[in-house]
């Protein structure tokens, strides 16, 4: 996971890349039982929440989650991605590039932004909304770090600065700025009113990014595969069902301050990721491990075509041992990798076939078949 790879990632989010929400949400409504349809449980108070988005891949996620506990929502978007995916809630229509007269003359008890990527938008709605909300949250990214090559970055690390802060192109040179521009108007604006989560790798059922889902469908193909690195290599990820059970608490304790959601050091390494997919699956599947300097070689990063996992070294060497002690201490929680893996699988399985056979991450089984036979060469 280099910042390159994350940074690419946040922008295909900025674009409305992400797809297929719409049958993510109807299946997690078909498994509620009546205490998450939207009735408060028993001793909770219900709050007013208002989410600047809430129909891409993490938007559903926090929809079902605050639902569930009983909190009334109200969405805010353009009506583009997913149209009517949440029709039995309130949706206010328009466009954070001005048109936010939707938002006027209304209060909620808490903001949850979601969809923002440039500084101008944020502090149209965050001012808009100062005197209107008691807490806001706004969803940055790990990329807002100057650089990910320090092992055990934490909330105070040093942030990207763009030599031009004026600029509205979201590109791979200044996703990250402008993304720690953004958090910089939010807290100038509420102060300890509001909380920042730096996501690393948002994964699970409902990403069609296919960064990570790539590899449990590749392992459960069986046959010989290629991976990069060794089965030691750390990754991190961040379920988003588990990004959805933070953002409630912070929604119902009111957490303030900066936190990245990431699963801990260590905890996950891409060896890890394979056996389980195998495990679960029976797959016959074995894995050849690419050295570094083949996928570097290769250009395998740059491509896309090896998601996810970074070199241990050099400028990427923190890229994966992010701290998220903060968040723990807070409550953040983490389901298995089994869990994660299984139920990535399943979701998969039921998406359309086009999708299925032509992931938008990952090696072809041509192109894998090729360096295969280049990498053995080098072996020989």
């Amino acid at each position: 996971m280099n910042r390159r790879d994350l940074i690419r990632l946040g922008s295909a989010l900025a674009a409305g890349a992400m797809v297929g929400a719409d049958g993510l949400a109807k299946s997690n409504a078909a498994e509620a039982s009546p205490a998450e349809s939207g009735t408060a449980k028993p001793g909770s108070k219900s709050l007013r929440v208002l989410i600047l988005g809430g129909t891409g891949f993490i938007g559903p996620h926090f929809v079902e989650v605050l639902r569930g506990a009983g909190h009334t929502l109200t969405l805010f978007n353009r009506g583009k991605r997913n149209p009517g995916l949440f029709s039995e809630l309130e949706t206010l229509t328009g466009d954070r590039n001005g048109q936010i007269d939707a938002l006027r003359n209304r209060s909620w008890d808490v903001v949850i932004d979601d969809s923002g990527y440039i500084p101008r938008q944020v502090k149209l709605t965050a001012e808009l909304l100062k005197d209107r909300v008691q807490h806001y949250i706004f969803v940055s990214s790990i990329s807002a770090y100057a650089d990910l090559a320090t092992p055990g970055i934490d909330e105070d690390y040093k942030l990207a600065v763009l030599p031009d802060p004026s600029v509205e192109k979201v590109d791979d040179a200044t996703y990250g700025g402008l993304k720690a521009l953004c958090e910089q108007t939010v807290e100038q604006t509420y102060g300890n009113r509001c909380t920042v989560v730096r996501p690393t790798y948002i994964v699970g059922p409902g990403d069609t990014s296919d960064r990570f889902t790539y590899w449990p469908v590749r392992a459960a193909r069986g046959g010989e595969m290629l991976a990069p690195g060794s089965a030691h290599d750390p990754i991190q990820i961040i379920d988003a069902r588990d990004f959805a059970d933070f953002m409630r608490l912070c929604v119902e304790q009111r957490i303030s301050g900066r936190y990245n959601l990431c699963s801990p050091p260590r905890a996950v390494t891409m060896g890890g990721v394979l056996d389980t997919a195998k495990r679960l699956t029976k797959a016959d599947t074995r894995v050849v491990w690419a050295s570094p300097q083949f996928v570097l070689q290769e250009k395998l990063l740059d491509s896309g075509e090896i998601p996810i996992w970074s070199p241990t070294t050099g400028e990427s060497a923190g890229a994966s041992l992010v701290s998220s002690t903060r968040a723990v201490a807070k409550g953040l929680r983490f389901r298995s990798l089994e869990t994660t893996i299984r139920d990535t699988l399943a979701w998969q399985n039921a998406r359309p076939a086009e999708q299925q056979q032509k992931m938008r991450a990952g090696l072809t089984a041509q192109r894998e078949a090729e360096l295969l036979k280049k990498f053995a060469a080098t072996k020989a």
